[in-house]
């Protein structure tokens, strides 16, 4: 037997802003959202979701509300890759337009990746370029 991988729960203080800001920065969308959380999911998992195999739905997005203010640097991160036919630049430009900021956590000047945080101060990096 094996897992599937349900979900991603990040906290926050303002978690139903948080998960619109990562809702627009995906291109995904708020399933269910109340006063303690908020549910994101790719586009496709609604419309394919009743097709795909128990282990292949893909995993969501839960911010829950929290009252304390993030501490420290992320043990987890998310890593995003945008496809070798997008401008990787535009893709960095335009997280940055919605509020994301370039931030140090030690990964030296020649790494092939930039690390982001979103509006919350949760890290995140973008990656080089892929095919697949």
């Amino acid at each position: 037997m094996t897992l599937r991988w349900y979900s991603t729960v990040i906290e926050s203080t303002d978690h139903r802003v948080l998960a619109r800001w990562w809702a627009e920065a995906l291109g995904w969308e708020v399933m269910f959202e109340s006063d303690d959380e908020a549910v994101l999911v790719p586009p496709w998992a609604r419309e394919l979701g009743s097709t795909l195999a128990f282990d292949q739905v893909p995993p969501g997005l839960v911010f829950v509300l929290v009252e304390h203010e993030k501490q420290g640097k992320n043990r987890l991160h998310l890593d995003f890759a945008p496809h070798t036919s997008q401008d990787r630049a535009a893709e960095l430009d335009r997280l940055l337009a919605l509020g994301a900021v370039r931030v140090d956590v030690g990964q030296g000047p020649d790494v092939s990746w930039d690390v982001l945080a979103d509006p919350d101060g949760n890290e995140f990096c973008v990656l080089s370029s892929r095919d697949s």
